[in-house]
């Protein structure tokens, strides 16, 4: 216990010791954490969108004319056999007749001469939410398509797709740029622990020759390492929710309705954790570059 009280102790003793550098580096990690939660928070909101636009996708049977209650209730069976399906609603003949009516008023005249009700019943289908990608519909559909009593099947193919291919672009974006900015964070925090490598050369020669292991002598800057990584992402939330605050203020004054904020959110609880844990290894990987460079120097 006294050992790691010890190395806390140095490794604070450090920071206080090089306030200007570790401002400095404090301060840069956090704007360049700060470039990459903007990314990131953009891309949370996106991903919210995203599921309640799939929330919408619908897959229509259409149903052939003259089946029985039985049939139909035969059909809804069979559709749920598997776990694609979360819900089927049944669409009798007369209530897409009340759809269009009220969807398509000023159309609604170019029925009213066919006599008989020309709109077919259907089975309006809801996929479970892991199976709404194109691949998923566009199999269940295949094999719903060959069902006795189903006339057609129809969904918004293009609209799935095209859904999917936005959020596969965000996806490698976010893995992209996190890589840059994570290399950046590294060099920062790096060159941080090197100056502070460099001004106390002659305090670990000291230790070294006394009898302190490598790790006795590393851990201290590993410590610092990890608290100025931690303290910027730190400042980056804070940065960053102030930001949201500021602008969601500012957007939501000039919305429609007054008092009405915007649809949109900022990390939870367990993001905000991630991103400070985050920092936190990219501080100590930052120190440990630094010490394994320092090291080789000396050799």
């Amino acid at each position: 216990m006294k050992r790691l009280v010890y190395l806390l102790k140095e490794a604070f003793i450090n920071i206080r010791l090089n306030q200007t550098t570790t401002m400095v580096a404090v301060i840069t990690t956090a704007f360049t954490m700060a470039c990459f939660g903007i990314f990131l928070l953009v891309y949370y909101n996106l991903r919210g969108v995203t599921a309640s636009l799939q929330d919408e996708i619908k897959v229509v049977a259409y149903l052939e004319d003259g089946l029985s209650a039985d049939q139909v209730t035969d059909l809804q069976a069979k559709m749920k056999q598997g776990r694609e399906v979360d819900s089927i609603d049944y669409l009798s003949k007369e209530d897409a007749l009340a759809d269009f009516r009220e969807q398509f008023p000023s159309e609604s005249y170019l029925l009213q001469g066919l006599g008989e009700n020309p709109l077919p019943a259907s089975l309006v289908v809801t996929m479970a939410p892991e199976f709404r990608s194109s691949d998923s519909v566009s199999r269940w559909a295949d094999r719903v398509r060959v069902m006795p009593g189903i006339a057609q099947v129809q969904y918004n193919q293009a609209w799935i797709e095209s859904l999917s291919r936005v959020m596969r672009y965000i996806e490698w974006g976010a893995v992209g740029i996190g890589a840059i900015l994570a290399a950046a964070s590294v060099t920062i925090i790096g060159s941080t622990i090197r100056l502070a490598l460099s001004a106390r050369r002659d305090d670990i020669e000291i230790m070294r020759l006394i009898g302190a292991t490598g790790t006795f002598v590393r851990i201290p800057y590993l410590i610092e390492g990890a608290v100025l990584g931690a303290l910027g992402s730190a400042l980056s939330l804070s940065l960053l929710k102030a930001g949201y605050e500021f602008f969601s203020l500012k957007l939501g004054a000039q919305s429609l309705f007054p008092g009405s904020r915007l649809p949109f959110s900022f990390f939870p609880g367990r993001i905000s954790l991630w991103i400070v844990t985050a920092g936190l290894v990219l501080g100590s990987l930052g120190s440990l570059v630094s010490l394994v460079a320092f090291e080789r120097g000396k050799r």
